[in-house]
Parts: structure tokens; sequence; C-alpha cells
């Protein structure tokens, strides 16, 4: 759960992917706040979470994921990037990141 004194920091990364993918910054603050899972970011010290999206009707919305990873920086948390995940993955595997992210991940400076 994200302390009240923490400040969110958006990356530019963050918001490019967020209007990729087409997420709100509400829906990004929804995974925030109540993830379903957890995991080690691919980034050295971020923490991804992940809330999945289950739909009864698979022609308008199929079921699938919506990751965001993040960072604790001093006084502030940084949101560093977000993605939807057009599946179900399995706890405890390696995180769906899509290989351009990962690519810019790596280049980056978070």
């Amino acid at each position: 759960m994200l302390p009240r004194y923490k400040k969110l920091h958006w990356t530019e990364h963050c918001k490019l992917k967020m209007r990729q993918y087409g997420l709100s910054a509400g829906k990004i603050l929804q995974v925030l706040r109540k993830p379903e899972r957890k995991e080690k970011g691919i980034a050295p010290g971020c923490t991804a979470l992940m809330q999945t999206r289950k739909s009864f009707s698979r022609v308008k919305n199929p079921p699938g994921e919506i990751w965001l990873m993040y960072k604790d920086v001093k006084e502030a948390r940084r949101i560093i990037s977000a993605w939807r995940y057009p599946g179900i993955s399995r706890p405890g595997e390696s995180i769906p990141i899509p290989a351009e992210i990962k690519e810019e991940l790596r280049h980056g400076n978070f």
C-alpha cells in the first residue's frame, strides 16, 4: 500500500507507454494501491506490480494483465514503466515484459 506522504514521479517513458497501451493514471494508481501480485523488477532496485483484467466477454475485452514497475527514491516513488500483457502469467515466472520495454530499460537511467 502506498503511504500517503510519498510523492509520485512519472517518468517520460511511463507516460509514453501509458498512451501506447491506453492506460490512465487512475488505472495505474489502482494497480499501485491494490496489486494482485508483486514481483522483483527487471531493473536494479525496482518492484513490479500486476493486476488481472478478467472479462466475461472475450470479444470486447479479452483477459489480460496490467503491469507497472516502480522504484522508491528518497521521499518519492518513481513510476518507471507500465504495460498490458495480453494473457495470464504464472506467479514466480519471469515478468512478461515486452522486448521493446526491456531494451529501453537497459539503456535508461532510473
